[in-house]
């Protein structure tokens, strides 16, 4: 996996984080989640969990959360 595409999938979590049209951080973590369960592939969803179990540097707080929750 290149750094461009962490770099990428990053992005793109945090992007959806912030666009999640709930209030709270619990139901933007769970809409963040569900999103992402939904609509990427099972290789981004590992490279963003590896990512993430090494520290996730970049995620918002929200968008980490929700992507632990994925392998839970």
């Amino acid at each position: 996996m290149s750094e461009n595409s962490i770099d990428h999938l990053v992005k793109m979590a945090n992007q959806i984080a912030a666009g999640v049209p709930v209030a709270g951080t619990e139901a933007k973590v769970d809409g963040t989640a569900s999103h992402i369960n939904k609509f990427w592939t099972p290789l981004m969803k590992q490279q963003i969990s590896d990512f993430v179990s090494r520290g996730g540097e970049g995620l918002t707080p929200v968008a980490a959360e929700a992507v632990a929750r994925l392998s839970n």
